[in-house]
């Protein structure tokens, strides 16, 4: 596969699948880099739950799709910048 680095399917980790509906399923970013960010690509929503805002992104395909390798390295980068300057 031309690119590997970019890729990482893991079929024997015991909640493979994740998510339902993907031909291809990057567990590379199975723990999502931008988890933290108010504002995400993806399609995680806030919830309350005992008391607390917290995320839930069970719903988000974004860092499975291997198509958005790109897309999170970059802000990562981005981050990591933000965190330089502070």
């Amino acid at each position: 596969m031309e690119h590997s680095y970019r890729f990482f399917e893991n079929r024997d980790c015991e909640y493979f699948p994740c998510h339902q509906g993907l031909t291809e399923l990057n567990c590379l970013f199975c723990y999502c880099p931008l988890y933290g960010l108010e504002h995400c690509f993806g399609e995680g929503e806030f919830v309350e739950q005992d008391g607390k805002r917290v995320k839930d992104c069970s719903n988000c395909v974004f860092p499975h799709k291997p198509k958005h390798y790109d897309a999170l390295v970059l802000a990562l980068r981005a981050q990591n910048k933000k965190r330089e300057n502070t």
